[in-house]
């Protein structure tokens, strides 16, 4: 069977990694298999460990670049997309914060995708805090984790509750008391 040139062996690999964010997004990091990624992926499941030493690398790789899809635009708008309908029905797209929350928290402390989570906060705190009116360097974080806190538990309950009233109740909640 001919090799494929280390071109094409990247192209692989970032499929790999870009389908299994969305994977990962939808159906939770243990909600899909190595072998139903590499499928999606239009690939055979022999050639994953060629790439990659074990899931949890490609679950902290395909995390990265979750992350990577950048927020832009003033506070207003980024908190608008976020905290949109659009946003809960589609967690293959959305934040990786939001979609691998829960699943995350029952990681091993010292877990690589833990690791990635905890410099999203910060990512999204951050862009947060960069976004957010003059303050003290202390009073802008603290209110960007508050929000960061906000978006992210508004996004969860709405897409965990089986009312779509209710869902967008919850995320202009949450809006109305970010912009307050």
């Amino acid at each position: 069977m001919p090799r494929v040139s280390k071109e094409q062996a990247k192209i692989n690999r970032q499929r790999v990694v870009e389908v299994a964010a969305g994977l990962f997004r939808e159906r939770g990091l243990h909600g899909v298999g190595v072998v139903d990624i590499m499928a999606a992926a239009g690939m055979t499941h022999g050639g994953f460990y060629g790439q990659f030493a074990n899931k949890d690398a490609l679950a902290a790789e395909a995390f990265d670049v979750a992350l990577a899809e950048e927020n832009r635009g003033t506070t207003n708008t980024v908190v608008a997309n976020y905290l949109s309908l659009g946003h809960v029905k589609s967690p293959g797209r959305g934040c990786p914060l939001a979609a691998l929350a829960n699943d995350v928290s029952r990681e091993a402390p010292d877990s690589l995708v833990r690791a990635r989570f905890t410099r999203g906060v910060e990512g999204l705190a951050a862009l947060i805090a960069g976004l957010t009116p003059k303050a003290s360097k202390e009073r802008r974080r603290r209110r960007a984790l508050a929000t960061t806190a906000t978006l992210v538990g508004a996004v969860v309950l709405a897409r965990a509750v089986d009312d779509e009233e209710l869902a967008n109740e919850l995320l202009q909640a949450a809006q109305d008391s970010v912009m307050s």
